[in-house]
């Protein structure tokens, strides 16, 4: 039999905007404990007194803001890069396919605001790439199997002073924060001081503003 308490957690650790509602202090306990009431009873083996569902809630969340403060981010100063009309496809990935991206390298160039990122996993290949590019990707790209492509993107850039890769829960943060707008990422590029986002066009004003203040340090 499993304890009040730890049925309770169970059900909110399921869902991560929970966790942001009881840190945020806009959750009310009541109605959230009414609702899970029963599952808590499932989970529980026997009768719970939804004042007792309360109590744990209330406990759970003072935990969550203990740890918000202990392993808060620390102040990594950084500035944001917006780049438009980005071209994201996703392709399965293929003996012929790496060797065709070489032509794609020596087309594009970044230093005059172009952009190009091609991340390669197991079985897929995404490529994100300026649109205007695109008469030139899809001769390159012939023959290949595409999985999903899609266009009027933006990649939004976090641009860090240091390396933020060493400090834990950077990425964790931003996406939490994202989803939290109900902001959806295509693509999450990271580097050793970069870390970027393609978005809907649509989502870029919003995302700009959560990116902005995300972290404790200031953005550019």
């Amino acid at each position: 039999m499993e304890s009040v308490s730890n049925s309770v957690k169970r059900i909110i650790d399921r869902s991560p905007f929970l966790h942001e509602m009881l840190i945020s202090g806009i959750l009310s306990y009541s109605n959230y404990a009414t609702s899970i009431h029963p599952l808590v009873e499932k989970l529980h083996g026997k009768e719970v007194k939804t004042s007792a569902i309360v109590m744990a809630i209330r406990r759970y969340g003072e935990e969550l803001k203990r740890k918000e403060l202990e392993h808060a981010s620390p102040a990594l100063h950084y500035e944001i890069i917006m780049k438009t009309n980005i071209y994201d496809i996703n392709l399965v990935r293929s003996d012929t396919i790496l060797e065709k991206f070489h032509d794609l390298f020596d087309l594009v160039n970044p230093q005059s605001g172009d952009f190009l990122n091609i991340s390669v996993g197991s079985h897929e290949v995404s490529l994100s790439i300026s649109e205007k590019y695109l008469d030139h990707v899809t001769p390159i790209l012939a023959g290949e199997t595409v999985l999903l492509q899609q266009g009027d993107l933006v990649a939004l850039s976090l641009v860090f002073s240091g390396d933020f890769m060493s400090t834990p829960g950077i990425v964790y943060e931003a996406v939490r924060k994202l989803a939290w707008e109900e902001i959806n990422v295509n693509e999450i590029i990271s580097t050793m001081n970069e870390l970027t986002f393609v978005i809907d066009r649509k989502d870029s004003m919003s995302a700009f503003s959560v990116l902005q203040s995300f972290l404790k340090g200031d953005a550019v």
